[in-house]
């Protein structure tokens, strides 16, 4: 009985915790909302150019 109970692997160790910081999801989004801005404001431009 002793013997099987040696013959066991021990545990794995726990997995590393996240990294710090914004996940990259959030970096994403924001980054769309920036070129939507922009690009919303560069079409106002050319069209009050035209007039």
């Amino acid at each position: 009985m002793s013997f099987l109970s040696m013959a066991q692997a021990p545990p794995p160790p726990p997995p590393p915790p996240p990294p710090p910081g914004m996940p990259i999801d959030n970096g994403i989004l924001i980054l769309i909302g920036v070129g939507l801005i922009y690009g919303i404001y560069k079409a106002y431009r050319f069209s009050k150019q035209d007039a």
